[in-house]
């Protein structure tokens, strides 16, 4: 996309468009959705057995499914609102505003299909079949590159607007993701049957496990809300500073969430099941051996990250995104981003970690007061930073107030004694601050060493750069921790 479109007041358009679904999928998908419906799952296994288990899996989704119709429905139609609500500053340019709707009323069903791939997902992952629900998003990637290749340029001899395409792609992606979970489901015998009769919904909704569902969700909906008001918030914002803003963020979140994603949200999905396991079991000793477990791999391994994306930046997102239309403008703009981010990595990453502390034993609220109490203090940093650094104010703002999301959900779980640290944390955290310090040096000379923009012209030598110094950075930043005396061998092992 950086290559086909570079950052304009178009692409702002798409990232706006695409945005407004996925605020919603978010709701009714794996956000509030999921944080609610896996417990009440893995309670419903663990206590009434399987089959009892396959009626509210469907009761569930019947009532999901019809939720969704109607929000689609909706949705589509006030399109021109949420557009507006979210972005008003495109309207500075009427070609960018009027793109986002159209973009938006093609998109919006996306949530349907992901609202339902979260569903199967959180079935799966309590049957502890990890890798579809994981490897499902490639299917998005895949289908949003073949409108790249093949939409746009069609687009383009048809005389539509190219940016189009990516609408197209969005909507394959989301259908792909959803059609590969049938037969992993069906395998298992877990196959909902939605009910399309009124007295099948009624019956669905009067499941006590539903109704248990519903009420886990409302506190969770306020709660995810309240981070995507923050999103939502930024965004506007973004669209009334200079074209091509909206999209630098986005570029650089994509980045940042690629540690997000594959290690923050992959240890809150192994986690939550096996929570919710001890809390059933009452055994808090495994409860809090399986967070301390948790936190001490998500700091090994994001602590570099970190590093990485404040230090190395730049020749990530040149390697990256400058191709075709990227600018060297664009480049610089979007490593500022990457680095307000990258100072609040761990944070972004520990609070996927910590909160389903809170989740698995069926408390939501906690989490959201801190969520709104977070959301007063970044928008606060806004009218500080924005002023200062324009869009990456923004992402710094951000990355400050995952850090002190993650402090406060660490000392509540301290505080209720669900989670008790084991010892050596302190001589931990000295090996691993070792080892980043060792990285960090390695990092700052290649950065500086090489001209990451010039060499453009050398793709193929500036690609096969990038690949030796990442390969060299990890083999530097392990053989530290190794000379420190961290025994890598104990975070592979598998928790009780």
């Amino acid at each position: 996309m950086a290559s086909t479109f570079g950052a304009s007041a178009m692409t702002d358009a798409f990232n706006v468009a695409f945005r407004i679904p996925n605020l919603f999928r978010r709701l009714f998908g794996e956000g509030a959705f999921s944080q609610a419906f896996v417990p009440v799952l893995a309670t419903s296994r663990a206590r009434d057995g399987d089959e009892a288990t396959q009626r509210v899996i469907s009761h569930v989704a019947t009532v999901l499914a019809w939720v969704l119709v109607a929000t689609c429905v909706v949705g589509v139609a006030a399109s021109p609102i949420l557009v507006w609500a979210l972005a008003s500053g495109l309207r500075q340019e009427a070609r960018g505003f009027d793109a986002a709707v159209v973009m938006t009323r093609w998109m919006f069903p996306y949530i349907g299909f992901m609202s339902m791939v979260a569903l199967a997902s959180g079935v799966l992952n309590t049957w502890k079949r990890f890798a579809l629900p994981a490897a499902t998003p490639v299917l998005l990637n895949m289908a949003m590159i073949g409108a790249l290749l093949l939409g746009v340029p069609w687009f383009k001899t048809l005389g539509v607007e190219p940016i189009y395409a990516m609408a197209g792609g969005v909507m394959l992606g989301g259908l792909l993701q959803l059609a590969v979970q049938v037969p992993a489901l069906k395998k298992l015998g877990l196959l909902p049957r939605i009910a399309f009769s009124w007295s099948g919904i009624r019956q669905a909704w009067a499941d006590p496990a539903t109704q248990n569902v519903t009420r886990l969700m409302l506190p969770a909906l306020l709660g995810v809300s309240v981070a995507h008001i923050s999103t939502l918030i930024n965004t506007q914002i973004a669209s009334h500073l200079v074209p091509g803003s909206v999209s630098w963020l986005g570029y650089a979140d994509r980045l940042m969430e690629f540690p997000t994603a594959l290690l923050g949200v992959a240890l809150g999905v192994v986690l939550t099941p096996r929570l919710v396991a001890a809390r059933a079991a009452s055994d808090g000793d495994q409860y809090s051996s399986l967070l301390d477990w948790g936190l001490r791999l998500m700091v090994l391994l994001t602590v570099p990250c970190a590093v990485a994306l404040l230090i190395f930046a730049k020749p990530l997102v040149a390697v990256l995104y400058h191709y075709g239309a990227f600018t060297d403008h664009d480049v610089q703009q979007v490593t500022w981003a990457l680095m307000g981010y990258g100072a609040g990595l761990l944070g972004l990453v520990a609070i996927k970690v910590l909160a389903p502390g809170f989740y698995a034993a069926q408390d939501i609220r906690t989490p959201v007061r801190i969520a709104i109490a977070v959301l007063v203090i970044t928008q606060l940093l806004n009218l500080v930073l924005v002023p200062l650094f324009a869009h990456a104010g923004l992402a710094l703002s951000i990355g400050i107030g995952a850090l002190i999301n993650a402090l406060w959900l660490l000392i509540g779980l301290q505080w209720r004694g669900s989670y008790r640290p084991l010892p050596g944390w302190g001589r931990f955290a000295l090996q691993v601050l070792a080892a980043s310090a060792l990285l960090a040096v390695f990092l700052m000379w290649s950065a500086t060493s090489f001209n990451w923009t010039a060499l453009r012209a050398q793709s193929l030598w500036r690609v096969g750069l990038l690949a030796m110094m990442i390969v060299s950075a990890a083999a530097i930043y392990f053989a530290a921790l190794w000379a420190a005396g961290v025994k890598l061998r104990q975070f592979a092992r598998r928790q009780p």
